[in-house]
């Protein structure tokens, strides 16, 4: 079966470019507000989407994912909201991937065997859940594989040679390489060793590599873009939302905000840079 997420990596191709891949928290900092942001998303320049999951302990999140966790769930953000937010943004976008990213505790909770029938029903395109290494994934990877959900799993500077073919295993649509050890949004990736990181992978799938984790600036894009099939961001883009709120709402500048950086993110990745010359 060919996915949304297929679609696009293979339309990047033709187009000799790396994908921006643009996360944010799913209700954060309000059900409106981020419907509004995740609508926007593409036209700003969002080649896939991955909306987070809202769980009250994101451990592998920086500060910045968590605090958007916290909003998303004090604003009343649930996983019914969250697939009834990407039904709403698939009535008027059916081409553009959407990724459920996060933690198993929010699917168990909804429950599991509903999920990825309902997900898939939504239209969502794929899943990453951060705590369900391949040992552990019999009650969730089958079933979304069933309903034609791309399963993707996190590789990291770690992952050995012989752990790599087991992470590999099963996963498809992109493997999701994390540039950094420990959590995201708190140091940024040094960009010799995630090229050295990517072109192992690469040497052992025909798959994707998309490249997260501590990605913020324009020139850390560019750099990755040249190096990566897709380039992560999601700390900057929750930190933009944080930034504009007023004691914790949305402002009038809170979607602009966003939209305008990933735009200006967007466009520094359709002019990538040596990553050596960083």
């Amino acid at each position: 079966m060919v996915t949304r997420i297929d679609k696009k990596f293979a339309e990047l191709k033709r187009q000799g470019r790396a994908g921006l891949v643009a996360f944010i928290t799913a209700g954060d900092p309000d059900h409106d507000t981020s419907l509004a942001i995740l609508k926007g998303l593409p036209q700003a320049g969002a080649d896939i989407i991955e909306l987070g999951m809202p769980f009250s302990d994101p451990m592998a999140g920086g500060p910045s994912i968590q605090a958007s966790s916290q909003r998303a769930l004090k604003a009343g953000q649930t996983m019914k909201k969250t697939l009834a937010m990407v039904r709403a943004f698939r009535a008027a976008d059916d081409t553009t991937p959407i990724v459920l990213m996060g933690y198993y505790n929010p699917i168990y909770v909804y429950p599991a065997d509903h999920f990825t029938a309902d997900a898939a029903k939504a239209g969502v395109d794929g899943l990453i859940v951060v705590d369900m290494p391949p040992e552990e994934d019999a009650e969730l990877r089958p079933q979304a594989s069933e309903a034609g959900l791309n399963f993707i799993r996190l590789a990291t500077p770690t992952t050995d040679a012989k752990r790599l073919p087991v992470v590999l295993a099963n996963t498809s649509g992109f493997v999701y390489y994390v540039s950094i050890a420990g959590i995201t949004g708190t140091k940024a990736p040094d960009l010799a060793d995630v090229k050295g990181h990517v072109g192992r992978i690469k040497a052992q799938t025909s798959l994707p590599v998309a490249v997260g984790f501590g990605v913020k600036s324009e020139a850390q894009v560019s750099a990755i873009a040249s190096i990566a099939d897709g380039v992560v961001v999601g700390s900057a883009l929750v930190g933009a939302i944080a930034e504009s709120l007023d004691d914790g709402r949305a402002t009038s500048a809170t979607k602009p905000g966003v939209l305008g950086l990933v735009a200006r993110l967007a466009a520094a990745l359709r002019h990538p840079a040596e990553a050596a010359a960083l």
